[in-house]
């Protein structure tokens, strides 16, 4: 193997493991979040806020959409600035304290507003082909040697937690 083939191998297994924490968190993270707001939601407030949102036009859905990630900016900075004052652990509790937050949202939101955002052909391109690149690395995910052992480890587990509850 010379250089070049050693270096796309250890970069597609860098791209690979980082588009399978975007996909965990995607899968398993905006849902049960997004549910969890939604739940939230039967307080009659909020369910006027999102009977509201589900009527807004196109363009204020999208704006809305954005709108977390712009409000959780300065969060993240003062994240980082806490980090640099040696507020390691403080920091990175707020980042990911802001992560779950503007997840759910942005989940939330998004379920609720999905159709006036598809009216945007380039956001409907967007879509489809984070879909399809999902598909993908999915796909390449479950090929590669570490999903595999992880899947005999997660059989060999189950099996032993059966033989224990016998």
């Amino acid at each position: 193997m010379n250089f070049v083939q050693a270096l796309r191998r250890g970069l597609r297994a860098v791209l690979l493991s980082v588009a399978a924490v975007v996909l965990f968190v995607e899968e398993w993270g905006w849902r049960p979040l997004a549910a969890c707001v939604a739940w939230s939601a039967r307080w009659p407030p909020l369910a006027r806020l999102e009977a509201a949102i589900r009527r807004l036009p196109p363009l204020g859905a999208l704006l809305l959409f954005i709108v977390p990630a712009v409000l959780l900016f300065p969060v993240k900075l003062a994240a980082l600035w806490l980090m640099h004052r040696g507020q390691a652990g403080l920091g990175l509790l707020v980042i990911v304290v802001a992560k779950l937050v503007g997840t759910a949202l942005v989940g939330r939101i998004y379920l609720l507003t999905q159709a006036q955002l598809m009216q945007y052909a380039w956001f409907a391109r967007a879509l489809g082909w984070w879909i399809a690149t999902k598909a993908r690395v999915k796909a390449a995910l479950h090929r590669s040697a570490l999903w595999r052992t992880l899947q005999a480890l997660r059989r060999r587990v189950r099996l032993m937690l059966r033989r224990i509850a016998r």
